[in-house]
């Protein structure tokens, strides 16, 4: 292979990944929250006093921006807990353990938008694939073009 061919090649691998893994900036989120059941719940300065029961815990904690599945956290770590608080329904508010040993109430704020049908997935193989194609297309227009001077 002669040197263009290379170029164009590495050429379209670094543009390939730079597409495939953008460097997401840290995320300037306008509130703290959790995610449970599918369902955003924002973190107020509420004390609980009763809690009911361990309804769940946090599954994924990032502070960087993107959709997660899970209960996500953009404050908590993973492993935090959430817990029903006596007297109100879940739809309306959930407790967080804070790490002090209290409770502090989230308030539902609507549903998660994620995607739930894994579309990035599907795009992200398309993509792959017609990267692939590309890298082919220029190695056979190459060896052939070579084969006919030849």
């Amino acid at each position: 292979m002669n040197s263009k061919i290379i170029i164009r090649i590495v050429i379209v691998i670094i543009l390939s990944i730079s597409i495939l893994f953008p460097n997401k900036s840290l995320a300037d989120w306008v509130y703290a929250f959790v995610v449970w059941d599918d369902y955003v719940y924002v973190i107020t300065d509420v004390k609980v006093e009763e809690v009911d029961r361990e309804i769940g815990h946090v599954t994924k904690y990032s502070d960087r921006e993107g959709t997660y599945s899970g209960n996500f956290s953009n404050v908590y770590p993973k492993g935090t807990k959430y817990y029903s608080i006596q007297g109100i329904n879940t739809e309306e508010a959930i407790a967080i353990q804070e790490d002090d040993g209290t409770y502090i109430q989230a308030t539902r704020d609507g549903e998660y938008a994620r995607n739930k049908y894994g579309i990035d997935n599907v795009i992200t193989l398309a993509f792959i694939g017609a990267i692939l194609l590309v890298i082919i297309s220029i190695v056979r227009t190459n060896y052939y073009g070579k084969r006919r001077e030849g």
